[in-house]
Order: C-alpha cells, then structure tokens, then sequence
C-alpha cells in the first residue's frame, strides 16, 4: 500500500485529488497539509511513502523548500510536485531540492496516478513537457542559469534591493551583485530589469 500526504493550500484540490488517489486499491492518503510546514511535520510523523507537493502556498516558504527540509529526514519520503507552474525556475528548484518528480495540474488522472505509483518506488517521474524543458536546459547550457542565480532573479522580479535579496537568502550583498553580475553576462542585457525581461521571455522565470 502506498501511503500518501497531499500538501496543498487549497481544500478543493486537496479533496480532489484525494478522492482521485483513494479510488485506487494500493494508494491511501494518511494526511493533507495545507502549508509547507505541516508538510514537513506530517512527512516526520506519519512516515507516508510519498509526499505530493505543491509548490506556492501563499507565503514565503515554498514547496520546494519544503522539499528540501522532507528529504533531510532521517527516514525520507519521496516527493513529487504537483503544480501549476512550469517556468525553469521553478523545475530546476524543485529538482535540486530532492523532488522524484514534477507533474502539472492539468495532467490527466490517469498519468497522476501512473506518477504516484513511480515516485513511490523511487523512480523519476517528469511529466513529458517538463523532461523536454529539462533537456532543453542541457542542450543550451549558455542560457541556462543556476538555480541560486533564478533564486536572485526571481527576487529582484518581485521588486527586492539587493540587501533584501541578500537578508532572505542569507547571503552577501557582495555575492548578490556577483550573482547578478553572472546573469547579465549570460543573458546579454546590463540592467536588472532587462534580466527580468529575458528570463520571461526564455521561460527562466513565470
């Protein structure tokens, strides 16, 4: 039996996806978690085999970190995303932080559940387009950016200086600028908001 908590911050999606999973005769949902905090709490205390996890909830902790935290347990569960977003930013984030999978909202029930049962078992389980962004990235290496360098970006696109940006990743304002720095060369552009402007355009950031 493969035994489930579902993270998500809406209930309707939660009760949705829960009636989905629990239709199938090996899959039960032990626990749902409405912030990624509880995610990690249930992920300790209940020993699920798998966690599906969105990745926004509203605050500033996030999915993917989330993820992080839940693959650092002593006995970790798996975890696959289950989310609206498909910018590069957010796959790769969720990838490096230890995710066994990605899956879009949209996705068909039946390939949802083909996910699970994979994620479950401890193999990859990215949805095509996902797996097509992700060779795309390795096809291209001379636009791709690091994941802390979209973690930079994706601040400076909500409007943080650099200092903020610095405080919330625990950084330097001097790694920041370094950072930054790294990003105009590789996109081509020497302000901030062309950066910004790029990455959108190249799917880098949503």
């Amino acid at each position: 039996m493969i035994r489930i908590v579902i993270a998500d911050d809406h209930p309707v999606v939660r009760a949705g996806i829960r009636a989905l999973l629990e239709g199938e005769s090996d899959i039960i949902v032990v626990g749902e978690a409405s912030t990624p905090d509880a995610a990690v709490d249930l992920a300790g205390a209940l020993a699920p085999e798998l966690v599906l996890m969105d990745l926004q909830f509203g605050e500033d902790t996030t999915g993917a970190d989330a993820t992080r935290r839940i693959r650092a347990l002593p006995a970790p569960p798996y975890v696959l995303v289950l989310t609206n977003y498909d910018s590069d930013g957010d796959i790769l984030g969720a990838v490096e932080a230890g995710a066994s999978g990605y899956l879009l909202k949209d996705a068909p029930p039946e390939d949802l559940v083909a996910a699970v049962r994979a994620a479950a078992a401890g193999e990859s389980a990215l949805a095509p387009a996902i797996a097509g962004r992700l060779m795309q990235r390795v096809r291209a290496p001379q636009v791709s950016l690091s994941a802390r360098e979209i973690e930079v970006l994706q601040l400076v696109a909500a409007g943080a200086s650099n200092a903020e940006v610095a405080a919330r990743l625990h950084i330097t304002d001097a790694t920041v600028k370094s950072h930054l720095t790294h990003v105009f060369s590789k996109l081509g552009v020497a302000s901030r908001t062309a950066a910004v402007s790029a990455a959108r355009n190249l799917g880098v950031l949503r």
